[in-house]
């Protein structure tokens, strides 16, 4: 009795179990709270929201100073290896879609826009407005510049300095944000059901819904299978280590308030667990398999529904260059990417002012499917960009006279190394 009493109070300390057990409340309660109640759930999920992404800069400063200086003279290699593999992950998955549009494109339906109209919202919201400076992209850069100034200066005042600011960052996530996990996801939760967002897409794009997350589903496998091997087991755990991050994003439709929990499951499928600090701040606005995949499908039947053809090769291989390149600006504009984007699709696929609406439309009813397919594929990504890197440094990085521990037996990126902490968001 007394070991069965321990387990169940072991569980229920478990975020995850915790979060359920909020939801399943919610569902069976929601028909009897007053209107206040549910927008008072969905004002704390944006508090929370909001005080994160206050923060979220400087955790990414620090998190990818701290990884950057234990890199020593191999910073500007990682950093250039690291652009690279973004640009290719990105266009592969533009030219994934492409591929699966063009099999589909004569089973699928009409696209249509539809407006979604809802009153409900939140009772109030933080008055607070971030200057552009402050955003998690400004904070890598910031983290990238005092992670190489510290890998070739060696001062050790900056290195104690980050070592101390990346502690810090660790205690806010685990100790505070990661607490809040069933508060954050019941807002969120509330607001799909109380607007009726999920009939909307079952109604009005079930078909479109369903055929996308195929696609994407197959793509995400792929990925992690590249990751893993052809191991089903190893497989079936790296994608069981992401998949709270991916849920958190389903339901809050913001990749970057759950960048804590996705660098937490990345760095379990990982070898090297601290690349994963190093990766995942890195590419969260600009590595989009999701967004990429997602908006190139909608793009191609949109384009084929009002020209009466598919894209000529050549079309889509201009296009697919700017749309990739346009990646890397749109990390500037925090919720703002598809605004960027719209001139390229005037540009090169012809939209006029109806297709756009349309695009538009199709983003906001499937954002929380591609937010979430776009943090999964990038803790899918940190594993293979872990083999690629491994692979880069054997050919270009020429080996020392001497022995150096290598990344898997001292469970570090350079020479000098410090213990791994083993955090816990869950």
């Amino acid at each position: 009795m007394n070991n069965l009493l321990s387990k169940v109070f072991f569980a229920l300390k478990q975020r995850g179990v915790q979060t359920i057990l909020t939801l399943t409340a919610y569902v069976v309660l929601a028909p009897f709270l007053p209107p206040i109640a549910h927008q008072a759930f969905y004002t704390i999920s944006l508090f929370i929201k909001d005080l994160l992404i206050w923060n979220m800069p400087l955790v990414v400063a620090f998190y990818i100073a701290h990884t950057v200086n234990s890199f020593e003279r191999r910073a500007p290699l990682f950093i250039l290896t690291l652009l690279i593999f973004e640009a290719f992950s990105n266009l592969s998955s533009v030219w994934y879609a492409f591929g699966t549009a063009t099999l589909a494109a004569d089973y699928l339906p009409l696209i249509k826009a539809t407006t979604i109209n809802s009153d409900f919202g939140s009772l109030w919201r933080l008055s607070w407005s971030w200057p552009s400076w402050w955003s998690a992209e400004k904070g890598a850069f910031v983290g990238l510049i005092l992670g190489c100034i510290s890998a070739f200066t060696k001062g050790p005042f900056l290195k104690q300095y980050l070592g101390k600011g990346k502690a810090f960052a660790e205690w806010l996530l685990t100790k505070v944000f990661a607490r809040l996990i069933p508060l954050f996801v019941l807002g969120f939760a509330a607001h799909m059901i109380q607007t009726k967002l999920l009939d909307h897409v079952l109604a009005h794009y079930a078909i479109l819904a369903v055929c996308l997350s195929v696609f994407l589903s197959f793509y995400l496998v792929f990925l992690f299978t590249l990751g893993a091997g052809l191991s089903l087991r190893s497989v079936s755990l790296n994608i069981k280590n992401i998949l709270p991050a991916g849920g958190m994003a389903l339901t809050s439709s913001c990749s970057l308030s759950t960048m804590p929990w996705t660098i937490e499951g990345a760095a379990k499928n990982l070898q090297n667990p601290l690349l994963a600090k190093a990766i995942i701040p890195a590419t969260t606005n600009i590595q989009q398999i999701g967004d990429c995949i997602a908006n190139t499908f909608l793009c191609f039947m949109i384009y084929r529904h009002f020209h009466g053809h598919n894209p000529d090769l050549m079309t889509w291989v201009i296009f697919s260059n700017v749309f990739v390149l346009a990646r890397f600006a749109t990390a500037a504009v925090l919720g703002g990417a598809i605004f960027i984007m719209l001139p390229i699709y005037e540009t090169y696929l012809n939209f006029n002012s109806e297709m756009i609406a349309i695009i538009l439309a199709l983003n906001v009813v499937l954002d929380p499917l591609i937010t979430s397919c776009n943090v999964i594929a990038n803790g899918a990504l940190c594993r293979v960009f872990e083999k690629v890197w491994t692979v880069v440094q054997t050919l270009l990085i020429r080996p020392r006279a001497r022995h150096v521990p290598t990344e898997v037996e001292n469970g570090m990126i350079g020479e000098h190394y410090e213990p791994l902490r083993k955090t816990d968001y869950s």
